[in-house]
Order: structure tokens, then C-alpha cells, then sequence
């Protein structure tokens, strides 16, 4: 394994007043902060295709986000459509809540990595949770007791955002698990789990929706 040498620049030198391979506490401080920055990373959305979301309606939301995620055909693909409600609901509920850029780019993010880690690292609704606390610890008001210019979500946001993780994903965690890890002629032909799937979905995005809209009517 080729091995890097520290504190020194491109030519080779090392610049003066600094001692390589000795970490200094300015040094330590800001790997400390590069190693916060990776939490929630890369950005699921751009901080331009967030601004562009937020001067659009729902279905304005929905026509983007299904461009941006390449789905072709949501009437014959029950999972893609699924996944999109995921999301536009997730935007829908953070537009509510009057998220800053910032806000809604960890947000976002979040949502992704929560469905990517069920997806494709089959991880257990136990772990998923386990992970989300980690997380929230990190991007939430307890870790900002100590570093305060770290701080993304104040106490009353991240106990909105736990609950919403709650009855959106959680909650319906199997069924998620269902639809990612049956074939297609199971949930086709199938069982009592594949028939319920549309169904609860579609219920839970629609309250989802009317919630959003009964908020705004109230501001």
C-alpha cells in the first residue's frame, strides 16, 4: 500500500513553521469538522434543484423529482411510483416545516440514505433505527451542545423529523421490504402483503398530502 506524506506541498517541501506527521490543535479541529461534513453526503438534491422545488406546487414537485430519478412509467411501475410518493411527500412535509436550503439538502438526504440503506444494504428496520439515531445525534441539537456552528436542526425539528420518520417509513418498514425484496410476479399474483401495498400506500401519501394543504390554509 503506497503510504502519503503529510504537511508537505506539491514540490515537496514543507512550508515553514510546520512540523510533518505532528497534528497540531488548529489540525486536529478542522479534520474534526471535515469528518462532520461527511455526515449526510454527498447532497441527494443540489442547492439549485432545491431552490427550484420550492417555487413549484405539488404537482410541479412530482413532475421534477420523477425526471430527476429517471422514472419512465409510474402507472405500470408500482415501485417506482412508491419511491417517488416517498420523496414528494418527504419535500412536501420539509416545505411545511419551513426548512432553510441547508435544512432541506440534510433532510433530503436523509430520506435517501434511509432508503438506500433498506434497499440496497437489506439492513433490518433495528438497524435502520439504530443508524438514524446516530445520525440525528450528529446533525441534531445534542451534538450541538458542543459544537454550536455544527448545529442543522434545533430540538422542536428533529423531534418533527423523528416523528415523521416514524409513521412514513417505520412504520410501514415490511411493506417497503416487500416491494424491494419480492419479484414481480409475487407481488402480481400474490400474497395478502403484495394486495395491501397499493392500498396503504396510497392512503398514507394521500393523508400525507391533505395534511400539507390543510397547514398551509391555516398560515
Amino acid at each position: 500500500m503506497a503510504t502519503v506524506s503529510l504537511g508537505t506541498t506539491p514540490g515537496g517541501t514543507t512550508p515553514v513553521g510546520t512540523t510533518p506527521g505532528v497534528n497540531t490543535p488548529d489540525s486536529e479541529k478542522n479534520d474534526e469538522f471535515q469528518e462532520h461534513e461527511k455526515i449526510l453526503s454527498p447532497d441527494f438534491l443540489s442547492t439549485a434543484q432545491i431552490t427550484d422545488l420550492l417555487t413549484e406546487d405539488v404537482d410541479g414537485i412530482q413532475e421534477k423529482l420523477r425526471i430527476f430519478l429517471n422514472f419512465k412509467n409510474l402507472h405500470t411501475h408500482l415501485k417506482d411510483a412508491i419511491i417517488l410518493d416517498y420523496y414528494v411527500s418527504g419535500f412536501m412535509w420539509a416545505k411545511g416545516m419551513d426548512f432553510s436550503v441547508t435544512q432541506y439538502s440534510k433532510f433530503m438526504t436523509l430520506l435517501d440514505m434511509l432508503l438506500h440503506n433498506l434497499r440496497t444494504l437489506h439492513m433490518s428496520l433495528e438497524d435502520s433505527i439504530k443508524w438514524f439515531g446516530e445520525v440525528m445525534a450528529e446533525i441534531g441539537p445534542r451534538h450541538s451542545q458542543k459544537k454550536k456552528e455544527w448545529n442543522i436542526f434545533d430540538v422542536k425539528q428533529a423531534n418533527a423529523i423523528i416523528d415523521y420518520l416514524k409513521i412514513s417509513l417505520f412504520q410501514h418498514y415490511k411493506l417497503y421490504e416487500f416491494m424491494f425484496y419480492s419479484t414481480r410476479e409475487e407481488i402480481v399474483i400474490g400474497t395478502e402483503v403484495g394486495k395491501m401495498i397499493p392500498n396503504i400506500f396510497q392512503i398514507h401519501m394521500e393523508r400525507e398530502r391533505q395534511n400539507f394543504l390543510r397547514m398551509k390554509m391555516t398560515q
